[in-house]
């Protein structure tokens, strides 16, 4: 299943003043990421994947509207996924944006990593 365009387009709205903003198909999905952090994505399965503080994800965990996020068996901390229903509104998906950005701008900028090839010599 791809990814719901409708909500993604909701997200880029929400997304788009904000610095060092990119967008990148990751997991199935499309990924907004802040200075090369993901922040927010629209995933594949259907409703938000968000990055968030790793204190605060209990406590939006319990608030019910979210739950772990899983990949391959294996419970992420600092992930959320948070169900279609739970972002119906503006101000419900702002909710979740506001805390993927925050979370991803609190972060150092990545650097685009440059391959090193080491140039070997032939021994004679």
């Amino acid at each position: 299943m791809a990814y719901d365009e409708e909500l993604a387009e909701r997200i880029r709205r929400l997304v788009g003043d904000e610095p060092n903003v990119t967008e990148q198909k990751m997991f199935g999905g499309l990924a907004f990421l802040i200075g090369g952090n993901m922040a927010v994505a629209a995933s594949r399965e259907g409703g938000l994947l968000v990055r968030v503080d790793a204190a605060q994800g209990d406590r939006l965990i319990a608030s019910g509207a979210a739950q772990p996020m899983e990949m391959r068996g294996r419970t992420m901390t600092g992930w959320l996924r948070v169900s279609s229903d739970a972002v119906r509104t503006k101000r419900q998906l702002a909710r979740w944006t506001d805390a993927g950005i925050e979370c991803a701008g609190s972060l150092p900028p990545k650097t685009r990593r440059r391959r090193s090839f080491r140039a070997t010599r032939a021994t004679s």
